[in-house]
């Protein structure tokens, strides 16, 4: 079986922001962030959550597929893609089929869904259908989209600080609350996005250092935040170009962040990554795991992938 081991992740703006530009009314001041009373106020900053998230790799059994009578075959693919269909436009949550280049694997399943119980039960959906007898798990990855929010954290822990009151009090716990909900109005779109119809994907989990000499977790929260700001200014670059989809997954798997890249042309997954290695926050604190690539495969082209061709892309097939 196949392994992810080998944070913030790449691309990563502050405030949940993603690859695209910046709304109209959310300029940055120049020059770095305001410091923050790094003693006297929590070290976490915070973040918003969206839909649960499961990808699921697995590997075909090619040596059992073979052998079936072409009957045989159209009415397993049949059974699946009529599957695949519902769950490509469930109103409460998509998945996405890929094809995955290289040995990690055949296929990639990706689920947005609402909760963790509906990721279980597409699951076991999945594993209903005949086609999963040809299936064989390689590896997967739990988590949930993750906005961080740097800026807001700082601005409202600063005015908690400065009015005297005190972390985890109930007036500050009112306060922080209040903020969560605002944001998480503010970002609804981004905590429950579209799944992505670009004909590539690149996804891969990391971790921030946490090392002896170099430790993500004990820098001060303001350094971090400026550093996500000055790492996010690189992703804004290739808007357009590439959708970022950034899960949390702390406690929940091996990496403490997944990062999913969607492109029409895979070159970009390289020169966004590439370049920024060479920003501080990942050149310094920065662990990769491993990378699946993989083309989408629309619930229509199932039959022809599994007969050994290439699939066109979501938009193409249907």
């Amino acid at each position: 079986m196949s392994t992810i081991r080998s944070g913030r992740p790449e691309g990563v703006r502050l405030e949940g922001a993603t690859l695209e530009q910046a709304r109209p009314g959310q300029s940055r001041p120049e020059g770095t962030l305001k410091h923050a009373a790094s003693a006297e106020i929590p070290p976490v900053p915070l973040t918003v959550e969206g839909y649960s998230v499961l990808h699921q790799m697995m590997r075909f059994r090619w040596s059992a597929w073979r052998p079936l009578r072409p009957a045989q075959k159209v009415k397993i693919v049949q059974e699946a893609a009529a599957m695949l269909a519902k769950m490509e436009q469930n109103p409460t949550g998509p998945s996405a089929l890929f094809s995955l280049l290289g040995h990690k694997g055949d296929l990639m399943f990706v689920h947005f869904r609402q909760s963790f119980a509906e990721l279980n039960q597409v699951e076991m959906q999945l594993a209903s259908l005949k086609l999963s007898d040809y299936l064989e798990p390689a590896t997967s990855y739990l988590s949930v989209i993750e906005l961080g929010l740097y800026e807001s954290t700082i601005k409202i822990y600063n005015e908690l600080a400065e009015r005297g009151v005190a972390a985890h009090t109930q007036e500050w716990n009112a306060a922080i609350k209040e903020t969560l909900a605002r944001q998480r109005e503010a970002m609804r779109t981004r905590l429950y996005p579209e799944m992505p119809k670009h004909r590539y994907v690149c996804f891969y989990p990391m971790d921030r250092r946490r090392g002896e000499e170099k430790n993500w977790y004990t820098v001060p929260l303001e350094e971090r935040a400026q550093q996500m700001n000055d790492h996010g200014l690189v992703g804004r670059r290739y808007a357009g170009e590439v959708k970022q989809i950034i899960t949390g997954s702390i406690g929940f798997d091996d990496w403490e962040w997944g990062v999913d890249l969607f492109a029409d042309d895979p070159l970009v997954f390289k020169k966004l990554i590439y370049e920024m290695r060479f920003d501080e926050v990942s050149a310094v604190y920065a662990l990769f795991g491993t990378f699946y690539v993989g083309l989408r495969c629309s619930w229509c082209e199932l039959g022809k992938l599994l007969n050994g061709q290439v699939p066109l892309g979501i938009e193409k097939s249907l």
